[in-house]
């Protein structure tokens, strides 16, 4: 009796994985391999799956490949603050980069509160995602997760309090720096810094640099003292009348928000006080409603959110790839110059 032959794929018949592997006479595990580009394949061999591949016109799916490679195609990003200005760049940043990299995003927003976030987070993990980018509402250091989850974790905006875990944050010591740097560029001599609340970290570290470059440039802070109080423009109002009064002779503000810096606008232009000729004004956040929008428009420190968030992104695709990192990353923040810091004549 005539050995019984093989079946072919036809046109009707869609090739599969079994097909490419009986073609290429090989085991379907090392069909596998070969087409997933594991090293543990003969090069002649993978050249003869590679060649029974393109013959039957073999295109695994996605969810195929992943599941080939032991992975979903999918990541979850947790917020405490969907609604929040810094966390929605953030989260932008990431999906933009999860785009671009074929992935899936399960997107949950817990809203500040630990019970919610647990519940997203074995509902997550239920749905076997490969990896997580947990995102703060602010930069302070917020709880870990802890390190025994099934998926690489990286935290983004608001640091783990782990130094295991990695976390990604903005530079804000580095962007008090910035921003009294381009103001003693600009020929400003009697900088003062009104803030917002000093609970915040953020807060505390704007100002820990704005005062380092005082110092190291031989210069006073005017007023004697940051301005901590809220970040409304009615704080920025009352702050900057009260900074005159004790005060006349400053010539530049650094505001803790482009909120305060409103504000502080407002009150220099009811006592008369030109910007910038008699007084620069940088904000910080570059809220472009607020920042453009502002008479004259408000030169501000940006903080380059959806970048943060594309490079969470690629710190997670490198960890699922077993590269792991730990420690804090912080990321440069830039100054967007406008009419409110023009260097005096």
């Amino acid at each position: 009796m005539a050995e019984e032959s093989r079946p072919v794929p036809t046109k009707s018949r869609t090739a599969t994985l079994t097909d490419v592997a009986r073609l290429a006479e090989v085991s379907i595990a090392t069909a596998s391999k070969a087409l997933n580009g594991r090293d543990q394949v003969k090069a002649e061999t993978r050249a003869r799956v590679i060649a029974a591949a393109e013959k039957l016109s073999f295109s695994p799916n996605a969810l195929a490949r992943g599941l080939l490679a032991g992975r979903t195609g999918s990541v979850g990003l947790l917020t405490s603050d969907l609604e929040g200005r810094f966390s929605i760049p953030v989260l932008m940043g990431t999906e933009d980069a999860f785009g671009a990299g074929r992935m899936s995003v399960f997107l949950c927003d817990a809203r500040g509160d630990s019970i919610r976030e647990q519940h997203h987070l074995q509902s997550l993990l239920s749905r076997r995602i490969d990896g997580l980018i947990v995102v703060g509402s602010r930069t302070d250091p917020r709880p870990s997760l802890g390190r025994n989850l099934p998926v690489p974790v990286v935290y983004a905006y608001a640091p783990s309090e782990s130094p295991d875990d990695l976390s990604l944050v903005s530079d804000n010591v580095g962007a008090g720096r910035l921003a009294v740097e381009h103001l003693i560029a600009c020929g400003r001599t009697r900088i003062a810094h009104i803030t917002g609340d000093p609970a915040y970290k953020a807060a505390q570290d704007r100002a820990a640099g704005a005062r380092a470059t005082l110092e190291e440039a031989g210069l006073p802070m005017a007023g004697g003292q940051v301005l901590f109080g809220s970040w409304t423009e009615g704080w920025g109002r009352g702050a900057t009348r009260m900074l005159l009064a004790n005060t006349p002779e400053v010539d530049a503000i650094f505001c803790g928000s482009d909120q305060i810096a409103r504000g502080v606008l407002d009150a220099l232009r009811e006592h008369g006080r030109d910007v910038p000729g008699d007084v620069a004004v940088v904000g910080f956040d570059n809220w472009e409603v607020l920042a453009a929008n502002a008479r004259p428009q408000l030169t501000s420190i940006d903080m380059n959110l959806e970048h943060l968030g594309r490079v969470a992104a690629q710190r997670l695709f490198a960890a699922i790839d077993g590269k792991t990192g730990s420690g804090i990353e912080s990321m440069p923040c830039r100054l967007v110059p406008r009419e409110s810091t023009t260097a005096q004549g």
